[in-house]
């Protein structure tokens, strides 16, 4: 049973979510085992949600959560001693205590929060695909362009590079007399025909698509410095696990953007974190709202790596809750991956809605006590009914509770809070100040101005001087300067490498020498040129 305060309902192995003829725990060390929070707009989905990430910080694990109302931001202040809330505590058998969690907000635009930045190469061609919209043969092209840039040391940082890649991997198609000279891009242009036909026309409608994305604000996402996300897991003084909150209001604009961002920061945290088994409570739980765009119009291979990355990733200590209007937004095969199940209400209004209750109604474990189906309907706003996985990682059976009162403010804060939040940050000035290091966009113009070292005059392509050597020495060691498979450990210390340099210069040096050191050092040392998990996983 709950016992008598806010800070002691939840133990060191269970979280109390809310209660009905019995309390409803979620186990901590079932916790990774994934979620789904789902019912109509209005029946209670972000409380829940926030009652979840509380519990999650009380114990000590990090939450990542994206805020697609601006709701969840009233998670860093205090709650109020509302009528409602006190009334809904005390049948709960709660005495109520105010409390507020040490939270990080992020923006992909850098308005609201720090920014959240990745690099074109980090992104990778399967999932820039789906960002942009491409069909196979143009993502044939965006592969023979990655492809390409591997192969001639083109590091690609941000939407410069890409376009500059695209212009140089198109026949050339002018006459050129005995005057005119070598095309300086001969290279690259034979090295993407031998990969198959490029043509113009392909390549330009890439490049309509990237115009798109630039439109929908996605170029501010690409750049540097990168996001570490060993960011997003941390505790802070009292040991509670800090909240980091992605301001997604105006990100939802683009609902493909949102979707294959979040894709991307799975697939990230699959491929860097280790193994980590069974523990006994999850080292990160990420929230993933509006969940169905991840999965609408998804093409078959993209889907079965998506299923795939959400059953691994429990084996690294992550738990993945999927938020949405209904489970049938969500497919079977990654449905059968969420053992903790929470489901607000839902109207049958119309033969679709029927179908969706039903379905819902049969992914709980069948209580003799309810009509599951009946319920799902008649449930009031903050009732749920709801299944977390028991001691074996078996469900338990379904019941109908009541979900207990957030401790924090329910609610957006205000601009002048957010401010304050923000000016207290851990990562305060890491991320604040774009860097725009050498890369492909520079190489290629130092080529066509005839600028550009030889191959064969022992520099790297990216920078001079005994730096650019000693770069190209270890890019050959750590295999980032030749094609790969699959990401060596070697490549990984190279990537890890650039990134500290790189944030280090963010930490007080103006961007013209951020340029001169990415030159150096992030190309020479031979930037590794990673795919994230997903693109692994379809080479293996």
């Amino acid at each position: 049973m709950a016992t008598s305060d806010n800070k002691t309902a939840d133990t060191d192995e269970k979280i109390f979510i809310g209660k009905g003829e019995e309390a409803a725990w979620l186990t901590l060390a079932l916790a990774n085992r994934h979620g789904l929070v789902t019912g109509a707009t209005g029946t209670g989905k972000t409380v829940s949600l926030q009652v979840m990430a509380e519990g999650f910080a009380r114990a000590g694990v990090p939450v990542f959560a994206a805020d697609i109302k601006g709701d969840l931001s009233g998670i860093s202040e205090v709650g109020e001693a509302k009528d409602f809330i006190l009334k809904r505590a005390g049948e709960m058998g709660l005495n109520f205590q105010p409390d507020q969690f040490s939270t990080v907000f992020w923006d992909v635009f850098g308005e609201q929060g720090h920014p959240v930045r990745a690099t074109v190469t980090e992104m990778g061609p399967l999932l820039l695909s789906r960002m942009l919209d491409l069909n196979d043969v143009q993502e044939g092209v965006l592969n023979v362009a990655f492809r390409v840039a591997d192969e001639s040391g083109l590091t690609l940082i941000d939407m410069k590079d890409m376009r500059a890649l695209l212009d140089a991997i198109v026949p050339d198609t002018s006459k050129r007399g005995p005057d005119d000279g070598e095309d300086p891009l001969a290279s690259i242009r034979k090295a993407a025909q031998g990969y198959g036909n490029v043509t113009k026309a392909t390549v330009g409608t890439i490049q309509r698509q990237l115009l798109v994305l630039e439109n929908q604000g996605g170029a501010k996402f690409f750049g540097e410095p990168a996001l570490t996300l060993k960011d997003f897991m941390r505790t802070d003084s009292d040991g509670r696990g800090m909240v980091n909150i992605l301001v997604a209001d105006k990100l939802m604009q683009s609902p493909r953007l949102y979707a294959t961002f979040l894709l991307w920061m799975l697939s990230e945290l699959f491929e860097e974190l280790p193994e980590a088994g069974d523990l006994p409570k999850p080292k990160l739980v990420f929230f993933f709202d509006e969940a169905h765009l991840l999965f609408t119009d998804a093409p078959k291979a993209l889907m079965d790596k998506i299923e795939q990355v959400v059953r691994l990733i429990r084996s690294k200590g992550v738990g993945v809750y999927f938020v949405t209007q209904n489970p049938i937004d969500v497919p079977d095969k990654v449905l059968s991956q969420m053992g903790n199940r929470v489901q607000h209400a839902l109207r049958a209004f119309t033969p679709r809605d029927q179908k969706a209750v039903q379905a819902a109604a049969q992914t709980f474990r069948p209580n003799p006590k309810l009509d599951t189906a009946r319920v799902i309907m008649e449930l009031g706003k903050g009732e749920a009914l709801v299944s977390f996985l028991e001691g074996g990682g078996t469900p338990a059976m379904v019941e109908r509770i009541m979900v207990r009162p957030p401790s924090a403010r329910i609610g957006p804060i205000t601009p002048e809070e957010r401010k304050a939040i923000m000016d207290n940050s851990p990562v305060k000035g890491k991320y604040d100040t774009a860097i725009d290091a050498e890369s492909a966009y520079e190489m290629i113009q130092k080529r066509i101005a005839g600028t550009a070292a030889h191959p064969d005059d022992g520099s790297a392509g990216g920078g001079g001087g005994i730096l650019g050597q000693i770069g190209s020495i270890v890019g050959t060691i750590f295999g980032t300067n030749v094609s790969r498979g699959r990401m060596s450990t070697g490549q990984i210390i190279a990537r890890n490498v650039t990134r500290s340099v790189t944030n280090k210069v963010v930490g007080g040096v103006v961007a013209d020498l951020g340029k001169s050191v990415g030159g150096a050092l992030g190309g020479s040392v031979g930037r590794a040129l990673v795919r994230g998990a997903l693109g692994g996983l379809l080479r293996r």
